[in-house]
């Protein structure tokens, strides 16, 4: 029964439909909703707020609200609420594509912020006040504490601070993801005194989101599943990927800088991410830990695999046949997970503590080691800069893969100048892709752009990139540049969607 699942008696009364409860949410209104990489999102409100807009849309009536969330939604929820035009302003990832053609148009504007800054802001009143939060739980305790799902995200203090808590209860979302969580909300600044997380295994908050229980303004009971991931298996690029740098890691054991149980590992989101992780199933490491945002299919191979001892993050994001794996079995993970707040899980002062060796994903890096993960063409957001910044800056190695090519060999990911800069050289260590690896640690920017040619690059783009830097050099600097040159590749390929040297072009 519903009710078994909200344990103060009180509450009873609360419970109403997903339309009554995104009544509470008005024109203009700053609305926080849980929701973390397609796992943990509140499902029923959001699709209810969604139809009102739409019928608000067509009838002249305005109908928009500041949507902020821990990261990208599930169940097309961000692709309903922009195609019922109800987002005025998006804050901070997103990855879907029809909310991407509304910001690229114009319509929403969104801020891409590291996923560490939100909360920080809405606390200092930089942005806010959160009017209404909309939280998705297996449950509530007998105090009022609000029990998370498959991710934390902002969730705890969106609710913390808005006005009013709307809390879905999600049926299908299994009662023994009870305990997994570690709610730790860091004390105000300028008086912050040190957050107490020393390993990734450490426990220091409490298992619920603590709040009055009078700020629960509606419950709904839903019985929607997570979206599952779209994660591709490895494919023959992936895995040269993750060799080349297995056989990184293995050189830095053999040095003696690391051991085979390196350090904490943080992969960020998405195929390549979780196809290098992968890599390690068959490498010589063990006992390793983890300490990132998302807990994907390859944290629990890992897990399966005897490798992994013990993974932190703030969302679990499966894919279908993962899921119906690991969800039925959940207690056995239990004792070897922790689920936190995302400022927690990217906090800088816990990353930098732990030496932390982070692996992201890069849509482009240039031959000085400038990584751009945002944007196509230097100007079309695709999905966000997420938490890799905050992992970047702060790791013990930063480390960021990609294909060399992409669109078939039409485009390079590796070229004179990228278009947007994300990371810049100075947080960059390790480029890696299935041509090779490139460590840029302790070099200049010219030797910088020697390895990484040399490594990186898909052979039919090299012999442009030697070119374009012996020329660069010519001309002189610190990182010689060819400036009317350097965005000619981008140029080109918006121009006829292709960045191939015209040699290559006719072998084509």
């Amino acid at each position: 029964m519903p009710h078994a699942r909200i344990r103060l008696s009180s509450l009873a009364d609360k419970i109403v439909s997903a339309e009554e409860a995104a009544a509470h949410i008005q024109d203009g209104m700053i609305v926080g909703m849980s929701g973390f990489t397609r796992a943990g999102e509140a499902k029923a409100v959001p699709m209810a707020l969604a139809a009102r807009a739409k019928v608000a849309h067509a009838a002249g009536q305005p109908l928009k609200i500041t949507l902020i969330t821990g990261a990208s939604l599930g169940n097309d929820l961000d692709k309903q609420m922009a195609e019922a035009h109800l987002l005025s302003r998006r804050i901070p990832f997103q990855s879907d594509p029809a909310l991407r053609k509304a910001i690229n148009a114009g319509e929403v504007m969104f801020v891409d912020q590291h996923l560490s800054e939100t909360v920080e802001h809405l606390r200092t009143n930089q942005l806010g006040p959160v009017d209404v939060a909309v939280i998705e739980a297996v449950g509530i305790t007998a105090q009022g504490g609000i029990i998370p799902t498959t991710s934390v995200g902002n969730s705890a203090t969106f609710a913390i601070l808005a006005k009013k808590v709307i809390v879905e209860i999600n049926l299908t979302q299994p009662m023994e993801l009870e305990g997994l969580h570690d709610i730790y909300i860091p004390t105000r600044r300028p008086f912050r005194e040190p957050i107490p997380v020393v390993a990734p295994e450490s426990r220091v908050g409490l298992p619920f989101i603590p709040i009055p229980a009078e700020k629960i303004a509606a419950i709904v009971i839903t019985q929607k599943l997570d979206s599952a991931s779209n994660v591709l298996p490895p494919d023959e690029e992936t895995a040269a990927i993750a060799s080349h740098l297995m056989e990184f890691l293995k050189h830095e054991v053999k040095i003696g800088r690391l051991t085979n149980r390196l350090q904490p590992l943080q992969a960020g989101i998405g195929t390549i991410a979780n196809a290098v992780m992968h890599g390690f199933i068959e490498s010589p490491f063990s006992d390793l830990t983890m300490y990132s945002e998302v807990l994907q299919d390859s944290t629990f191979d890992l897990f399966d695999a005897g490798k992994l001892n013990f993974a932190s993050g703030s969302s679990i994001t499966l894919s279908k046949a993962k899921h119906d794996h690991v969800m039925p079995r959940i207690a056995e993970y239990k004792s070897r997970l922790i689920l936190r707040p995302q400022e927690i899980s990217n906090h800088p002062e816990i990353i930098r503590r732990l030496g932390l060796i982070g692996i992201n994903t890069a849509l482009e890096f240039d031959i000085f080691g400038n990584v751009n993960s945002t944007h196509v063409g230097g100007t079309n957001m695709m999905n966000g800069i997420g938490g890799s910044g905050d992992f970047a800056r702060n790791a013990y190695l930063s480390v960021f893969v990609t294909k060399s090519i992409a669109k078939g060999g039409a485009l390079s990911s590796v070229v004179p100048m990228v278009s947007h800069v994300d990371h810049t050289e100075h947080d960059v260590d390790i480029l890696v892709t299935e041509q090779g690896l490139a460590d840029l640690r302790e070099l200049a920017p010219r030797e910088r752009a020697r390895v990484i040619i040399d490594n990186c690059v898909h052979p039919l783009y090299r012999d442009a990139l030697d070119d374009y830097f012996a020329r660069g050099c010519a001309r002189g600097g610190h990182t010689p540049h060819i400036i009317e040159e350097a965005l000619s590749w981008h140029v080109k390929a918006r121009e006829t969607g292709s960045m191939l040297p015209e040699q290559e072009l006719r072998i084509a």
